[in-house]
């Protein structure tokens, strides 16, 4: 991962989860974690993502934009992006959030990507922040442009079940918590008692939808879809 900085410390503060800095004590290091960047970041990335969808699609209706939009800036793609970047391998985090797999863990990199994303912006200014975004993600947004419109993953997985005669899914939330700039939700899907999909999200919706493409992936490959 090469990335240019005029000023380091916004670098070394976009790498820095909250759990190093409970760690740092008296040596050296960023000020903060990358909490307020990845805030930043997230309204950074996801105008600079619209605006592209926009100059793309003037076919296209809001609705279906907005779906494109979420597709592209759920925790999921992002954290594919950062895989590709290898970004876990950079993260400054604490003993405990690596002993259980934080440098891993989708909602670390997909924050962290956000938080490079604001980064960028604060050094260099929007039109390298754009740039950024675009030229990282190139494959994903070629590769949603080619898919269209994806359908809304809730709507699938409760056609895939009526369809297959299964008993209704239901959505619970197991966990939500953090200040109001950086809220988290995990969703579980259950259908008949059982859980068959997990997710975790900004936005409760956001949680219930990726829980719905995990149980989705489960049920189409048992049932050989």
């Amino acid at each position: 991962m090469r990335l240019r900085f005029k000023n380091r410390r916004l670098l070394e503060q976009a790498l820095a989860h909250p759990s190093y800095l409970n760690e740092l004590q008296d040596d050296p290091g960023p000020e903060e974690s990358y909490e307020r960047l990845e805030f930043l970041g997230d309204s950074v990335l996801g105008l600079v993502i619209t605006l592209e969808l926009y100059k793309r699609h003037s076919d296209l209706t809001e609705g279906d934009l907005t779906k494109l939009r979420a597709s592209l800036v759920r925790s999921r793609t992002l954290a594919g992006v950062a895989r590709r970047l290898e970004l876990g391998q950079h993260l400054n985090l604490g003993k405990g959030e690596e002993s259980t797999g934080g440098r891993d863990r989708d909602s670390n990199l997909a924050d962290a990507f956000e938080a490079l994303t604001g980064a960028n912006f604060l050094d260099k200014g929007f039109d390298a922040a754009t740039q950024f975004v675009l030229g990282t993600m190139r494959e994903e947004i070629e590769s949603i442009m080619d898919d269209g419109v994806p359908e809304d993953p809730k709507s699938r997985l409760q056609e895939l079940i009526q369809r297959t005669g299964g008993p209704t899914p239901s959505y619970r939330l197991v966990k939500s918590g953090g200040p109001d700039h950086h809220k988290s939700f995990s969703v579980e899907v259950v259908m008949d008692g059982r859980v068959i999909g997990t997710g975790h999200g900004k936005r409760k919706l956001d949680a219930e939808k990726q829980a719905a493409s995990e149980a989705l992936g489960h049920l189409e490959s048992s049932a050989g879809v």
